[in-house]
């Protein structure tokens, strides 16, 4: 910087025109102040000039500077090129400007160059104007693997994915980015098991994943539980020099805590060491209530999660407590959601409903489904009835909720209450859906649902399964999950030795 600085003052001292290369050296630090300090004195400065210092805004902000620029650009009578509205399509995000530009750009003749084009697809599909993006893809002859990446981005940013699968099919030629948006859109939108089915496909065709794709497949990888291909993941990341990034350390970091493996997410933590930021210790107090950093929100999220599984309430009330009164964080619906976890795990129903009563908020679906399955595990009628009222009302088309209620109904011998509920499901159409689980056998994952006679291998499967079963009957160790309908501990503990079992008839197959 100190070099820069002389270089300047050398040509203002002599009169030499070094204003290009100073420029552009500032941008690369970047000192983008600078720059447009030295930028302003320049008498007559060029398109290309004007274009870098738009980029850089569009680069690192703020973005609005870009179509200031653009605007003095114009008054001074100078001539946008297609590079000029490819950068100013990249950092736009308002609708009316960016539809000035468009018709701009259309106006200069510059609809036939692919790379704005693209930049232009990519503008309308981020605001979520994907009719827009679409007109412009079908237009265009010439079309490049950014340019359907861009497409494809734009629907599984906006929850379509199955238009984002039958474009990706389509294309001619792939590249990572292409496979990277697939897997990134499917985890994004939740669907954890199609973006590690994505990936393996990948992987089989040869594709050498890149750091974003590392950090995209492995939330899904926490999420499903695929342990063994996050331990490959981690392997490719490792070899190809990816633990650099801080995002791929504390995805894995994360995948690991999600998949029981404290002691090797906490490895990676100490080996990070002096790289961690604020996500890395949230993910580490996710699996330990580890300390060290200033918390903030997300943080105590992961503390009072600690404190449910760990079964310490009242250390739980002590940090919920101290949001306000001693870093002055308001509590937020998921702070209020954990707590409502930790009282109701614990037994403290009526303190669990008191807090729902006093949130500042409206409680939702998930701090009600919290409770009503907290009522289940208790037994307690008088308060599981009026989670289910609330349910209801939130979301009259889940069927768990009146199946739970109907649980803790039976469970009380109320058998009216029963009768009741399912006459209301029958009169409103609601149908309970089919349970199902992921089971991962050498890299592939398999998906099961009751009675499920899809897989190629069903025949032995079940025949596995009838010795199994005669197995655990002589040795009197027989469950009947059909008395367990509510996501409590107990079915917890029989999920997990079922899944133990179904591996093992993998290996006998």
């Amino acid at each position: 910087m100190n070099q820069l600085k002389q270089i300047h003052a050398n040509t203002l001292r002599n009169g030499i025109d070094f204003t290009k290369f100073l420029i552009t050296k500032l941008i690369e630090i970047p000192d983008i102040s600078y720059a447009h300090k030295v930028f302003d004195n320049i008498p007559n400065p060029t398109t290309f000039l004007y274009n870098k210092l738009i980029q850089a805004y569009s680069s690192h902000g703020p973005q609005h500077m870009c179509l200031s620029l653009y605007l003095q650009m114009r008054h001074k009578h100078l001539l946008p090129n297609p590079h000029s509205f490819t950068v100013l399509f990249a950092a736009c995000s308002n609708r009316m400007h960016g539809q000035i530009l468009h018709a701009h750009f259309v106006k200069w003749g510059f609809e036939f160059d692919v790379y704005a084009v693209t930049a232009l697809i990519d503008m309308y599909a981020k605001m979520g104007l994907m009719h827009l993006s679409r007109k412009l893809f079908e237009g265009l002859k010439i079309r490049s693997i950014p340019t359907w990446n861009s497409l494809i981005a734009g629907y599984a940013k906006n929850g379509d994915m199955e238009e984002a699968l039958r474009l990706f099919s389509e294309m001619p030629r792939k590249n990572v980015i292409s496979w990277t948006t697939m897997i990134s859109g499917y985890s994004q939108n939740g669907k954890y098991s199609d973006a590690l089915a994505m990936y393996l496909e990948m992987e089989n065709n040869g594709e050498q994943p890149n750091e974003v794709t590392i950090a995209s497949v492995l939330p899904a990888c926490a999420n499903v539980g695929a342990l063994e291909v996050g331990k490959r993941i981690e392997a490719i990341a490792r070899s190809n020099g990816y633990f650099e990034n801080i995002f791929v350390c504390n995805a894995i970091m994360e995948m690991y805590s999600r998949c029981g493996r404290i002691d090797a997410a906490m490895q990676i933590f100490d080996e990070i060491d002096r790289r961690r930021n604020l996500c890395s210790w949230n993910t580490a107090i996710m699996g330990l209530a580890a300390e060290g950093a200033t918390p903030d929100d997300v943080t105590f999220v992961g503390s009072i999660l600690a404190c449910t599984h760990g079964r310490m309430v009242e250390k739980g009330r002590e940090l919920f407590n101290s949001m306000e009164q001693t870093y002055s964080i308001t509590p937020k619906l998921e702070h209020y959601g954990c707590m409502v976890d930790l009282l109701g795990r614990a037994g403290e129903l009526r303190e669990a409903y008191n807090l729902i009563q006093s949130m500042p908020m409206r409680p939702d679906s998930v701090v009600w489904g919290t409770m009503l399955g907290a009522c289940s595990f208790y037994g307690n009628v008088e308060l599981a009835e009026k989670a289910a009222e609330s349910l209801f009302e939130l979301e009259p088309w889940n069927p768990g909720n009146y199946v739970i209620l109907s649980n803790i109904y039976a469970r009380a011998k109320i058998w009216d209450g029963v009768a009741k509920l399912r006459k209301t499901m029958k009169g409103f159409q609601i149908q309970k859906a089919a349970g199902y689980s992921f089971i991962e056998e050498e890299s592939q994952i398999h998906k099961f649902i009751v009675d499920d006679k899809s897989h190629p291998k069903s025949d032995q499967i079940y025949a596995i399964l009838d010795d199994v079963h005669l197995q655990m009957k002589l040795h009197g160790h027989i469950i009947d999950v059909d008395e367990i309908d509510s996501f409590t501990e107990e079915t917890f503990v029989t999920d997990s030795f079922t899944r133990i079992w179904k591996k093992n008839i993998f290996h006998r197959l």
